[in-house]
């Protein structure tokens, strides 16, 4: 049996330590973040993007009651819709939570699917060039007139990279990328990763892995269960809204279409499904470039993951 270690009883001197559960969607990373969580007697800042609103609760899988009473989670249906958050303000808000965590624990666990913002924690975001008024310009008239296929078209012939590893499904990701290529002359991707900042602690990144057929498996079962739990009635009562940033998203836009009329209710869930598989590919594509990453399987038992932990902590104290 597992005994559980608290992190008030080492020494003040102790170096402080993020303790980083990243994956696919679907893949079990709230249950392994948990239980490292209660084991080393701490707390989990969540960097999923999408469990930020209050209003998307079933359509973004977020941890049920229980799970959230099991341990003090942050950042967790801490912002409405109709706020308008950026990824450099989580990077500022979570910081400034995770050294106040670090006044009473030597680590502090991180859970999430959303790489740029698990990057903004561990390293800071990356410094872009000024981008041009009048490609910004031009690229939104593209995007009104033609649409977000003819942009994502357009950013796989500029910078194949990005539209590999990227979000394609949110415009303002694609118009981003494109900004920036086409008023620099220079790809998206080769401004990542340029410089990293100086972080008062450590960071131990734990990613979780199945082959593809169980990540798809995986990803089925729970929009099945989505929809079992309400999903459409969700969706419905936000239709009014479904022109904010917050719900162009999946699992949404996909609802709103069959409100609309545009598909039925069968064709809107596999479409569903279709592109939350898409998306957990692009997860793994961004995910794999990190060197630091230690990969276990989804059938790991905790016991070996926190060997794994234990000795990685080690290693970083002595």
């Amino acid at each position: 049996m597992i005994t559980t270690s608290s992190s008030n009883d080492k020494s003040k001197n102790q170096p402080k330590t993020l303790i980083v559960v990243v994956g696919p969607t679907a893949i079990g990373k709230t249950a392994l973040g948990i239980k490292l969580a209660k084991y080393f007697n701490t707390e989990i800042i969540s960097a999923d993007s999408r469990q930020f609103f209050k209003e998307m609760e079933i359509g973004t899988a977020v941890p049920s009651k229980e799970e959230l009473a099991a341990v003090p989670h942050h950042f967790i249906q801490n912002l409405s819709i109709h706020n308008s958050y950026s990824v450099g303000q989580f990077e500022k808000d979570a910081l400034e939570k995770i050294n106040l965590l670090f006044e009473k624990k030597d680590i502090v666990v991180v859970v999430g699917g959303s790489g740029l913002y698990i990057d903004a924690i561990c390293k800071g975001l990356d410094d872009f060039p000024d981008t041009s008024p009048e490609v910004k310009s031009q690229l939104n008239t593209i995007y009104e007139n033609k649409g977000l296929e003819k942009l994502t078209k357009l950013l796989q012939e500029k910078d194949p990279e990005t539209y590999q590893s990227i979000d394609l499904n949110n415009h303002r990701r694609v118009l981003r990328a494109l900004e920036v290529c086409l008023s620099t002359g220079k790809a998206y991707s080769s401004f990542l990763n340029t410089k990293k900042r100086q972080r008062p602690f450590q960071c131990i990144k734990i990613g979780i892995q199945a082959p593809r057929e169980i990540i798809y498996q995986r990803i089925n079962l729970r929009v099945d269960l989505m929809m079992q739990a309400g999903l459409l009635q969700e969706v419905k009562g936000l239709l009014p809204y479904k022109k904010l940033n917050a719900l162009n998203t999946v699992g949404y836009k996909e609802l709103f279409d069959f409100f609309e009329e545009k598909c039925d209710l069968e064709k809107s869930i596999e479409e569903i499904k279709k592109h939350t598989r898409r998306f957990a590919k692009r997860q793994l594509t961004w995910l794999r470039r990190d060197p630091d990453i230690i990969w276990v399987t989804h059938q790991e038992n905790i016991s070996t993951i926190i060997e794994i932990v234990s000795s990685k902590l080690t290693k970083l104290r002595s």
